[in-house]
């Protein structure tokens, strides 16, 4: 009788356990759809005035869109750069939040690298056409950084946030995530983060940011720019390419940064423009912040006015493939370039 009691005990609490699992993973699944909702970002409408296509992006009602809603206003609305989107208008009317931009007709550079879909596959970004979307990509930033009132952190600097005109001229987009620093501070500490992958170790590790966290995650960008895919990407056939950053680095140590590039492109490459860019994306992804370039002199970099230095090599950890970034024990190693 006991041994029959034992085994229904045991049976009810299986049945239990699986109900309790099946409850969380729904929470999670509604968090999740919750959390696309608010995300969700544009929707395309004809301007019924003069016919002119715009980009509304449409804010569901909640605590953090409208803290999203008021910083894009805040921080686009006072900048005016070839290379940043422009915000045409907005509306915050009863539950309403749109935000109202140019329309970008060849949409995020994401789509270009990665996405493998009929729509796109005929179009292949050139080399040409990645270095100038790299190089407007910096010239965006160092307005950001250095040429505004109060400078501006964009803090999700990431292909789908690179946005492409129909001469597939970047625009920086989607500053929700943006902080203004004023002139007289020198950081901001801030609990909200941009996306893994891209986030630079000190973002990680919670401390104070300063402008070079967006130099991390454009040096990030610009390797996925050189080489048409993702910075970890489990899809390759040999382990030691998962993590992109540890493959390249050692392609740049043994002088191999042509084997960076997209093999579609690289025949067409330019290989001195590829040094530069391999050299400035290795010095981006520096741990040590202070060892980072700023963006004047990615810039200069890039353009070839300045000598891209050989970098010191980051150590990848386990650590910094699972975080999206590096821990502070996380050393520099020299190479010779």
């Amino acid at each position: 009788m006991a041994l029959a009691h034992h085994k229904f005990m045991i049976i009810v609490l299986s049945e239990l356990l699986a109900i309790i699992a099946l409850a969380i993973a729904l929470i999670f699944s509604f968090l999740q759809w919750r959390r696309r909702r608010q995300r969700r970002a544009q929707s395309v409408q004809r301007n019924s005035t003069d016919g002119t296509l715009v980009a509304v992006k449409k804010l569901e009602v909640s605590k953090q869109c409208e803290k999203q809603f008021r910083t894009e206003i805040n921080s686009v609305g006072i900048t005016n750069h070839k290379n940043l989107v422009r915000l045409k208008g907005f509306c915050a009317q009863g539950s309403r939040r749109l935000l109202v931009y140019d329309y970008m007709s060849n949409g995020s550079l994401n789509s270009f690298l990665f996405t493998k879909n009929s729509k796109r596959q005929s179009k292949i970004l050139d080399w040409r056409s990645r270095f100038e979307i790299a190089l407007g990509t910096a010239n965006g930033l160092l307005y950001l950084h250095e040429e505004c009132n109060d400078r501006i952190i964009h803090g999700d600097i990431k292909p789908e946030n690179i946005l492409l005109d129909k001469d597939f001229s970047p625009k920086l987009g989607d500053f929700g995530l943006a902080k203004l620093v004023a002139r007289d501070f020198s950081e901001v500490l801030t609990t909200t983060r941009g996306t893994r992958g891209y986030l630079a170790p000190e973002w990680v590790s919670g401390l104070p940011i300063i402008p070079k966290v967006d130099v991390y995650s454009f040096g990030m960008t610009l390797l996925e720019i050189i080489s048409g895919r993702r910075n970890l990407d489990l899809n390759v056939q040999e382990s030691s390419r998962y993590y992109l950053p540890a493959w390249a680095k050692e392609q740049i140590c043994q002088r191999n940064m042509i084997n960076i590039v997209d093999k579609r492109i690289a025949s067409d490459a330019d290989v001195e423009e590829v040094r530069r860019a391999a050299l400035v994306s290795l010095l981006c992804i520096q741990n040590d912040e202070n060892v980072r370039p700023n963006m004047a002199q990615v810039v200069l970099m890039l353009q070839g006015r300045r000598e891209a230095y050989t970098p010191q090599i980051p150590t990848v950890t386990n650590q910094r493939v699972k975080d999206g970034g590096s821990t502070d024990s996380d050393s520099d190693s020299d190479c010779i370039v």
